[in-house]
């Protein structure tokens, strides 16, 4: 086949020469790829009417296929790729620089950019995992040229061999071109918020039945997902924007009518999606005031047995001192009395015996009444 002038079929306008190192060309033959750069293809191959007519093991395997299949659609799936597969790519496609900035790095809101023939779309899954009850997220970046997709993954969801199985298995929809493969990956990235849904219900049931049996760990398990579902927040709201705006381009960018009801379908699980994600919000919030109004509510009850049981100790208290300075009076006139001195009052008074007896028993009787009165006895 003649040697094309320019490095793609979909470049529209000849590459300004640069220093970095040329990537493969028709005239160079295909090169190697670095050792990191291999493994970073996960798995690319070149599409015909929506059948596979060739699987490449390289990025420089694909850019030769392509342009011996001009007519073809490649898609080539990335993971966590290197700067220099980056660019190769960039050079190759003619994507924005901007766009391959952002897709160097994770950690992107997601969001949906035109660049001329190319879109850019982030895209933010997520995935329950049972064992720890907790949400993963992970990020998906993917160029949508007129006949190619390029996806570029961090993190481990979602599953796109799941997606390219199902788009080989209907052929008749994968014809459709790289507006089919986006809207297909839109859909799996949906739908997999599915079980992440049920998990977080769950989790909310469970919570609930913890906070109204007391449980004192409950309370920072509601904190953890909330914080889960901020994160799940801001991976749907947007969602809904993005899809509003592709199904706003269908009369001008000529979309297939039955990509059309497919993208609607998928607006229609996302916006559901995004609704209960915001309920389950709203409820974590009125679920932690409960918690707190228990929390203080037992804090209370506690408090009041605290103060009860200070107050019952104090009577308590009170007896005791009452009838010891009852005790004390005789005790204290008996020991007077009771002192081996010669030279004392009353001591060899007759009625001194009699006395002393009276006189214990006025104060004895006099601190009783006024220890009763007090309310100590």
């Amino acid at each position: 086949m003649p040697e094309r002038p320019r490095k793609s079929v979909w470049r529209r306008t000849p590459p300004a020469p640069e220093p970095a190192p040329p990537h493969p060309s028709a005239h160079t033959g295909p090169q190697p790829l670095e050792t990191g750069e291999v493994a970073s293809v996960v798995q690319a191959a070149l599409y015909r009417d929506g059948v596979r007519v060739f699987t490449p093991t390289t990025l420089s395997e694909t850019f030769r296929a392509l342009r011996e299949q001009p007519s073809g659609m490649a898609w080539i799936g990335l993971a966590r790729p290197t700067e220099g597969e980056l660019h190769s790519l960039a050079a190759e496609f003619d994507l924005h620089p901007l766009a391959v900035e952002d897709a160097k790095e994770a950690h992107q809101r997601p969001k949906l950019e035109r660049y001329g023939d190319t879109l850019f779309v982030v895209l933010r899954a997520a995935r329950y995992l049972d064992a720890q009850e907790e949400i993963d997220f992970g990020e998906l970046h993917v160029f949508v040229g007129p006949d190619f997709v390029i996806t570029v993954r961090h993190g481990a969801a979602p599953d796109l061999s799941a997606v390219r199985r199902r788009m080989e298995e209907t052929p008749e929809l994968l014809k459709l071109g790289p507006e089919a493969v986006l809207y297909a990956i839109l859909d799996a990235v949906v739908d997999g918020y599915l079980p992440v849904v049920s998990g977080v219900q769950n989790d909310i049931d469970e919570i609930e039945t913890e906070v109204f049996r007391g449980d004192p760990e409950v309370s920072r398990r509601i904190y953890e997902l909330s914080r889960e579902m901020v994160e799940f927040q801001r991976a749907t709201r947007p969602l809904v924007g993005m899809l509003h705006g592709l199904m706003a381009g269908f009369s001008k960018y000529g979309t297939d009518d039955e990509l059309q009801r497919y993208l609607r379908d998928v607006a229609d699980h996302v916006t559901h999606t995004s609704e209960r994600v915001d309920g389950y919000r709203q409820a974590l919030t009125e679920i932690l005031t409960v918690n707190a109004t228990l929390v203080t509510q037992q804090q209370n009850a506690e408090m009041r047995a605290l103060a009860e049981a200070g107050f019952e100790q104090n009577e308590e208290i009170k007896k005791i001192s009452s009838w010891a300075a009852i005790l004390f009076a005789p005790t204290l006139v008996g020991t007077i009395y009771g002192m081996n001195f010669d030279r004392m009052p009353e001591l060899h008074w007759v009625l001194g015996y009699p006395f002393a007896i009276l006189l214990m028993a006025v104060v004895c009787t006099s601190l009783y009444i006024i220890f009763k009165r007090k309310d100590w006895l």
